[in-house]
């Protein structure tokens, strides 16, 4: 079956949106309306959001109604995550965002290319599709899952190429965390330009 034309991001293949609150990196804590995007060709093995990974299992979604949507509560803190949302063109989408006067935070792994316009990137790197040369220079946040000692390696490649204002985390990949955790502990106390981000959004079992 064919995918149905998204008409330049007019329309969107919307996995899900709720209203919660953030639950990893810099902006933890902050309550935020989430647009979770399907369609990903990464493939983590370790992806909590796996069932977002084939866009055709998701209606087009006019963006006007996802808007809408979004200002019925009252925080005007946007995410657009997926899946990789940066696979469809999101110009339109945040720009009526604007219009409505969102802050807008971007999740992705860098491996498209950049549309839209956002407050805040999250740049969180994959092994599997590393992000596309001049990503990183756009990220206001760098954000490394470690699953294995190894990937703090992979980490520290993936420092060097960020702004030097840019935030730095390490977080725990979920399933190892108990395991994990005293290691990036440690890296961290070491490394002191690293942080720790911690999925609090699991610790406190909401989205």
């Amino acid at each position: 079956m064919k995918f149905p034309e998204l008409f330049d991001g007019e329309l969107l293949p919307l996995a899900e949106a709720f209203y919660t609150i953030q639950g990893e990196g810099f902006h933890s804590g902050k309550p935020a309306f989430f647009i979770r995007l399907g369609g990903c060709d990464v493939g983590c093995s370790w992806c909590d959001a796996k069932e977002t990974w084939n866009p055709a299992l998701y209606e087009p979604t006019p963006i006007e109604h996802i808007v809408s949507e979004a200002m019925r509560y009252p925080s005007r803190s946007i995410v657009i995550t997926g899946g990789e949302p940066l696979t469809y063109p999101l110009d339109k989408l945040c720009n009526l965002l604007k219009i409505n006067n969102f802050d807008i935070f971007l999740e992705t792994s860098g491996s498209k290319s950049m549309s839209g316009r956002f407050d805040w990137i999250c740049l969180s790197p994959k092994k599997k599709k590393p992000p596309l040369k001049g990503m990183h220079q756009l990220a206001s946040e760098l954000k490394v899952i470690i699953e294995t000692t190894e990937d703090f390696q992979w980490a520290e490649k993936n420092r060097v190429l960020v702004r030097k204002d840019c935030m730095l985390f390490l977080q725990p990949e979920w399933s190892r965390s108990k395991t994990i955790l005293p290691i990036i502990i440690d890296y961290v106390k070491m490394n002191p330009s690293w942080n720790i981000s911690l999925q609090i959004h699991k610790y406190m079992n909401i989205p």
